[in-house]
């Protein structure tokens, strides 16, 4: 039987810069839940400004760091539309949104100019993040490097700049901006009560606390009805 070869120190720093080829594709390793959301510097397009922004300048707020393939397609406007509608909520969450995308900053005005002004009042208020190259899009694995866009992914950051949830669907499928605000409260309420959230949790929903009243692990089974997560 071969023993499972330990790694060098010099190899485990070398985990992030991990490629896996595939069919032409080069594809980054995508950050893992608990571990730093990798900082960069960007170009946007906010409040009718060319703007520079940098990831960190957001630390201490919560963060939903949205990756869409393109402005001027058929499912990512309907998306970036709906997190317009929805952004006042996330900043009564202390929470900010960056729409990546690999559109230049002029598309990106064109965009709002063009679309999501006529789709919601005022258009999107959160920053339209400029990566023609690329680049933030490859620290975080979804930059397909052979269709040159990105994936339609998405990271949710904590104020200490820690991913919490990440997901990564297929282009046709575009996301629920509720159910992204729905993680944000679980996670915020988790950090603040330090209970458990089961499954569809909302507020004023009951959590569950990791030990019971005699230090023994709850359980759920005896507790939790599943009609509870609808």
């Amino acid at each position: 039987m071969c023993k499972r070869a330990e790694l060098s120190p010099r190899c485990t720093s070398r985990k992030r810069r991990f490629e896996s080829r595939r069919k032409g594709r080069v594809m980054n390793r995508i950050p893992l839940v608990g571990e730093p959301a990798p900082d960069f510097e960007a170009v946007a397009y906010h409040d009718g400004c060319e703007v520079e922004l940098t990831l960190s300048q957001y630390r201490g707020w919560w963060l939903v760091l949205i990756f869409y393939p393109g402005d001027f397609t058929c499912v990512c406007p309907t998306e970036i539309a709906a997190a317009a509608v929805k952004y006042p909520a996330f900043r009564e969450l202390g929470a900010e949104l960056l729409a990546v995308s690999s559109d230049p900053v002029e598309v990106h005005r064109d965009f709002q100019e063009q679309v999501l002004a006529g789709m919601v009042h005022g258009g999107a208020r959160f920053p339209l993040v400029a990566d023609p190259l690329g680049r933030i899009g490859s620290l975080y694995g979804v930059h397909d490097s052979h269709l040159q866009l990105h994936l339609r992914s998405h990271f949710i950051i904590d104020p200490a700049g820690i991913v919490q949830s990440l997901q990564v669907v297929a282009a046709p499928l575009g996301r629920s901006i509720t159910e992204i605000l729905r993680q944000l409260r679980a996670l915020k309420e988790h950090q603040t009560s330090g209970h458990m959230i089961p499954c569809g949790w909302e507020p004023g929903r009951p959590t569950l606390p990791e030990r019971d009243e005699s230090g023994e692990r709850t359980k759920p089974w005896e507790t939790w009805k599943p009609r509870e997560a609808f």
